[in-house]
């Protein structure tokens, strides 16, 4: 089963990049997008790939935000989360296949300013953790997918020094990534495979970061425990870019 995530950042922008005609060779079973920034009534048929069931789940505020799979099996089931505030900015979408649940999720990030940031730890430690305790139970197999907007050790970013203040790489937050994976048993698929350095999924517009390599790696594949060893090859596709993220792709094989 091969499974992409991409915060496409626009999927409008990205389409005028490529993205379509790259992802019609790639022959994934599910990929998962974040910060689609439409609305369904402003994408024509271009936005819906040719044997793939498509599912969008917009912001409210247009231009912002929004999550997005394509699956080529139809979902029995999709689903949103439970938290309100997390829906009218369109953050996560989940689709069904038996007994395998595949999530695209976008978390809220804290670098705009202090009040996001604050909703940000909320959000994660009061809402979703719980959330992440509670699936545990159910004994479903999870393929959380996205961009999370945290770094999690040193070696997922470059100028870790430097932003260990910043949004995204501070304490609090790697913190709670330890507890997801050391506590609670998730895993994070990429460095299961691979523990290589310099492997990075986001680039900041400012400055020569993306020619010189200047990264972060933001987004994941979480997979619950009862996935333990099903992921066997995993890409960062920078042959093109499409988006300040690139395309994280693995393999798994269930």
């Amino acid at each position: 089963m091969r499974i992409i995530t991409i915060n496409v950042n626009g999927i409008r922008a990205a389409e005028r990049k490529g993205f379509f005609n790259w992802l019609k060779k790639q022959n994934a079973d599910v990929v998962c997008l974040q910060e689609i920034k439409a609305q369904e009534d402003q994408l024509d048929e271009r936005f819906y790939p040719k044997e793939m069931h498509t599912y969008y789940h917009p912001a409210e505020r247009k231009g912002y935000s929004g999550t997005g799979l394509y699956c080529k099996s139809k979902p029995d089931k999709i689903s949103y989360s439970p938290w309100e505030d997390m829906n009218s900015e369109g953050r996560i979408i989940q689709a069904d296949f038996g007994d395998l649940s595949v999530l695209s999720i976008y978390l809220p990030s804290g670098s705009s300013k202090e009040e996001r940031q604050a909703l940000k730890m909320e959000f994660i430690y009061d809402r979703f953790l719980p959330h992440l305790r509670e699936l545990k139970k159910d004994n479903r197999r999870y393929v959380m997918c996205g961009d999370w907007n945290i770094a999690h050790k040193k070696i997922d970013l470059k100028n870790w020094r430097s932003n260990q203040k910043n949004s995204g790489f501070l304490p609090e937050e790697r913190a709670w990534l330890d507890i997801l994976y050391d506590d609670l048993g998730y895993i994070d698929s990429f460095r299961e495979i691979n523990q290589e350095e310099f492997q990075y999924t986001w680039w900041s517009n400012r400055g020569q970061a993306w020619l010189n390599n200047t990264g972060w790696r933001l987004d994941y594949h979480v997979v619950s425990s009862n996935m333990a060893g099903t992921a066997t090859s995993c890409e960062i596709y920078k042959e093109e870019r499409f988006s300040d993220h690139s395309p994280l792709i693995i393999d798994y094989q269930l």
